[in-house]
């Protein structure tokens, strides 16, 4: 476990905390049409990106619950052409789920997404509590 030390406090690090084994699954859901998500560990939230282009916003399914960050989404289509003597019917089906463990330092009432350019895009503030603390001068007497 890699440990990450600010201001002389121990936080395990962002990966240790989000890639728990229990979701994560390695290598395979890559493999299965799950989007392919980045992370991005900033001072003051955390930024989650899962690419997934050719949806609309409604398509997704998006819950927190017990520190769990699901997102899915299911889509149907169904074209069908009838001409003089032939009818062509074409249906497709895809879908997915993801599910992230969210580290304690969230403050999951503030989660905040929007979907742009193929791009679900989260915002994950961090707890005031769990933000760096600015240094503190002491004065020489």
């Amino acid at each position: 476990m890699s440990i990450v030390k600010r201001n002389n406090l121990v936080f395990p690090s962002l990966m240790n905390e989000i890639f728990k084994p229990d979701w994560f699954g390695g290598m395979d859901v890559f493999s299965s049409g799950v989007p392919a998500v980045n992370i991005k560990d900033n001072e003051k939230e955390f930024e989650l990106e899962l690419a997934v282009p050719g949806r609309k916003k409604d398509d997704f399914n998006i819950e927190v619950d017990n520190d769990v960050l699901t997102i899915s989404a299911e889509t149907k289509h169904e074209d069908e052409v009838k001409e003089d003597n032939y009818t062509r019917r074409e249906f497709g089906f895809t879908s997915f789920k993801r599910s992230f463990t969210l580290p304690d330092t969230v403050d999951v009432d503030k989660i905040g997404a929007k979907y742009e350019d193929g791009l679900l895009k989260f915002v994950l503030p961090k707890k005031e509590e769990a933000l760096p603390k600015p240094k503190k001068l002491i004065e020489l007497k």
